[in-house]
């Protein structure tokens, strides 16, 4: 069975899987930050998971939030997927701490938050603007687009020749 090749669109970068993937890590990764803000509410809702609606919902959100995490870095760099990942969830949970428990947001944490968005945006922006060195460097030497060897490429250990 074949299937038909993937559109690269406009919003792929080069050296980004076609498709629209990026986009689609993209909104994976924002959706798992929001399941890490749902989770970080809810874990301090459980009171040491003893009250138990906020203590499935922390279960869930925790789960969920790591495999949607997954998924997106499937295609994102780790550095850049987790960092905004947790970036997102600290935002989201001192404002919404704020709103829903009445915490205390300070010009010190006001700051801090500042900076911690414009990372995270600077980290948005810059994402996918050229290939990453290796990748260059590999498609110079003829290496296939996905990342990576693939089997009939490997040399072996022992021989230094192409294993097939």
């Amino acid at each position: 069975m074949t299937t038909a090749p993937q559109q690269t669109t406009a919003e792929d970068s080069p050296g980004s899987p076609p498709g629209g993937a990026t986009r689609k890590a993209w909104t994976l990764l924002f959706v798992a930050a929001a399941f890490e803000v749902v989770f970080a509410l809810s874990s301090a809702a459980n009171e040491g998971f003893t009250v138990l609606v906020p203590s499935i919902v922390t279960v869930i959100t925790g789960g969920g939030g790591v495999y949607l995490l997954s998924l997106a870095l499937r295609t994102l760099d780790v550095g850049i997927g987790y960092t905004v990942w947790t970036g997102i969830g600290a935002v989201g949970s001192v404002v919404f701490g704020a709103v829903l428990y009445g915490e205390h947001i300070t010009v010190g944490k006001v700051v801090c938050l500042l900076a911690i968005i414009g990372g995270v945006l600077g980290l948005h922006m810059t994402t996918g603007s050229e290939p990453a060195e290796s990748d260059a460097a590999e498609n110079r030497a003829g290496g296939n687009s996905a990342g990576g060897n693939s089997a009939a490429e490997t040399p072996s250990q022992e021989t230094g020749e192409p294993q097939k």
